[in-house]
Formats: structure tokens, C-alpha cells, sequence
């Protein structure tokens, strides 16, 4: 909705969650895109075609260190040569990488069971074995997620009456305020952090910068 309302761009999306097709869908056709946005209900290795651009905000984690190449491979076919792609992604430093792929820690047991946050390198190294993109550019802002994760605990606090009212359990509640509060530490210690990365395929070249002499 913002890429297609702010800039215009034409738009395809997909998801393999219903309730996330529906709730998209609605939210576009609010906005009067739907001859801008194409939303759909398929997983994204059934993807075909080509784009000039793609982006995957935080979903990597998700998948799982297992599927880490089978995404960029995916990517790296659907991406046109000159093509550039944008990720964001919660990292884990490189060193604490091969542990969280045992997914025996608390987020991988309770909250996110099959995933595993990736390291920069891990990333580097699955672009660099199946595809031909390169990185760059990466920004780091993980201070900023750690203030996100305060916001969004206090929210939860704040709501807690409407969140019982839905019949979740009060475990349920202290889990998540748990878990806020665990990444948020996490955040503010530096253990994991949020990055943006952008990765170009192999014809892609810089815009020219002419600068006043």
C-alpha cells in the first residue's frame, strides 16, 4: 500500500496465510490500489516470473537455517539482472549462529518453533553459493527495535482486559510479556540486532552521482 500509494509502483504480494490474504486484500481495496497491488494466496517458491524489485521484511527468520538457500535461490530466478532486493532481518552475531540452529532455545521452543535467526554471514554465504547477488549496502538499526519492543510491551500492558476478554489464558499474556522483554534485552545487550540489506544481482550498476565542482 505505501510503495504503490507514495511512489506508484505496481505491486505483487503473497502470503500462504488466509487470514493474512483477507486482511490484505481488504486493506488494499480500502486504499483504492487494487489496479496497483496483486495480492497472492500462494507460497512464495511458487512464484514465477520477474521483478525489477524485491523486498522480504522479516520473514527470513521463519523459514528456518534449513531453507536459507532454497530462498535465495527463489529470489535470485525471480529477480530480473539488473535487479536489486531488500531484506530485513533479525541477526544473531555469527558466533552464536551454529547454536541457535539446534532451536533449543526459549523463542525456538515457545514462541517461533522451526525458526532460527539468521547470522550476516549465513546470509552472505547462502547469496554467494546460489546466487549471483552482492550486498550493497547494510544498515543496522537494532537500537531502534529495542525501543520498538518496549512500545509494544507496554501496549500489551495496557490492553490486557481486552486481550483476556478474547479467551486467551493469562499464561499466554506472561509468555509475550516474556518474550518482549527477553528481546528487548537482547536488543540493548547487542546479543541479536535488525538489519536492512540491500543486494544487487550482477548487472546491476550504481546511478551516476554528479556532483557540483
Amino acid at each position: 500500500v505505501f510503495a504503490a500509494g507514495r511512489y506508484g509502483c505496481r505491486v505483487t504480494t503473497t502470503t500462504n496465510s488466509q487470514a493474512h490474504y483477507e486482511y490484505a486484500t481488504k486493506r488494499v481495496a480500502d486504499a483504492g490500489l487494487t489496479d496497483l497491488v496483486t495480492i497472492r494466496n500462494d507460497d512464495y517458491r511458487d512464484l514465477t516470473g520477474t521483478y525489477d524489485k524485491l523486498i522480504c521484511i522479516e520473514m527470513i527468520e521463519t523459514f528456518g537455517w534449513r531453507q536459507l538457500d532454497t530462498f535465495f535461490t527463489v529470489a535470485g530466478h525471480l529477480l530480473a539482472p539488473d535487479g536489486l532486493m531488500g531484506l530485513q532481518a533479525i541477526v544473531i552475531a555469527d558466533q552464536s549462529y551454529e547454536r541457535t540452529k539446534r532451536g533449543d532455545e526459549f523463542i525456538g521452543h515457545f514462541v517461533f518453533p522451526g525458526g532460527c535467526l539468521p547470522s550476516i554471514g549465513a546470509i552472505v554465504n547462502s547469496t554467494a553459493k546460489t546466487t549471483d547477488l552482492r550486498v550493497i549496502d547494510l544498515e543496522d538499526i537494532g537500537w531502534h527495535y529495542a525501543e520498538t519492543l518496549a512500545q509494544w510491551r507496554s501496549n500489551l500492558e495496557q490492553h490486557a482486559p481486552a486481550i483476556s476478554q478474547l479467551g486467551l489464558p493469562d499464561a499466554f499474556q506472561r509468555l509475550f510479556e516474556l518474550y518482549l522483554s527477553y528481546c528487548e534485552a537482547g536488543f540493548l545487550n547487542r546479543r541479536i540486532s535488525d538489519v536492512q540489506m540491500v543486494f544487487a544481482r550482477r548487472d546491476w550498476t550504481p546511478p551516476l552521482q554528479v556532483r557540483a565542482l
